[in-house]
């Protein structure tokens, strides 16, 4: 029987092929598709035998398209897009975007102004995926992500400031006086040594007792607590500061030269409601941090 769609290569292949063409890079291509790199070299090479012709040049450290790879990748990508609108046209989905941050940010800074976003974008759902490891955007379907430290995040990335890292020690008003013995409450991120070196070297405490925690949030639940200061960014306790729930008990304020990012891949599935909320954490972050 003769095939009506003629000479197809899998599916596989071909999605494989168009990954790797964006990346340039079989690693790269693999994370994005949850599979090994030699599983993705494995078949691109099927793809060249199957085409009887060289898609890629490889380098030491990279890829090059072909300009036979360059004219089919157009249409590959072209294939994609058009299998995408149609299954999306027999399958319509409520409209939501995903966003990774860590669990502080999304209990102490997010949370509290959710109420604006919906009211904002009452047509789009918002899925927040709050976890102190890494995500990737493309194998756990995440649209934006709020990371820590210093841009670049990544090849195909991009950034947007929200706030700088700005450490203030905090603590409850009855236990917060600034000569009373501290205990120094920890987080896996701000650094009290760091602290007193930079702020106070004249009031070191570096023989303070202490009580660790691996998340900000437990750090800062135990400040409001009273059962020590905690160092923290500023922006995660500006609501509890403001209700005299937590007191600022040293007067200097730590920055650093790293922030709070807004990341996103510069390709994406949804363009415009992304952009959509992009304008509005930045604005918020911006009212923020006044």
């Amino acid at each position: 029987m003769i095939n009506p769609l003629g000479r197809t290569p899998s599916l596989n292949a071909l999605r494989a092929f168009e990954v790797a063409s964006r990346h340039l890079n079989f690693r790269l291509a693999g994370l994005e598709l949850g599979v090994t790199q030699g599983a993705v070299a494995q078949q691109i090479r099927a793809l060249e035998a199957e085409l009887g012709l060289k898609l890629f040049e490889r380098h030491p450290r990279t890829l090059a398209l072909t300009q036979n790879g360059q004219r089919y990748v157009i249409g590959v990508r072209r294939a994609f897009e058009t299998l995408a609108q149609a299954t999306q046209g027999l399958c319509p989905e409520p409209q939501h975007l995903t966003i990774s941050v860590t669990p502080t940010f999304a209990t102490k800074w997010l949370m509290p102004r959710l109420g604006d976003y919906t009211r904002a974008y009452p047509g789009m759902d918002l899925r927040i995926l709050a976890t102190e490891r890494l995500s990737h955007f493309h194998t756990e379907a995440v649209d934006l992500a709020v990371r820590y430290g210093r841009p670049p995040f990544g090849p195909g990335l991009q950034a947007d400031l929200l706030f700088d890292e700005c450490l203030v020690a905090v603590g409850h008003p009855h236990t917060a006086g600034e000569n009373a013995p501290h205990v120094l409450v920890h987080d896996s991120q701000s650094s009290w040594d760091q602290y007193f070196e930079q702020c106070r070297p004249q009031a070191r405490e570096a023989a303070a007792q202490g009580i660790w925690f691996n998340q900000t949030t437990l750090a800062i639940d135990a400040a409001l607590i009273g059962q020590g200061i905690a160092l923290v960014q500023r922006d995660f306790v500006a609501q509890d500061l403001a209700a005299g729930r937590l007191v600022q008990v040293f007067p200097q304020e730590m920055r650093t030269e790293a922030g709070y990012y807004l990341v996103c891949p510069r390709k994406q599935r949804q363009p415009e409601a992304v952009a959509d909320v992009r304008r509005w954490l930045g604005a918020v972050g911006r009212q923020a941090s006044v």
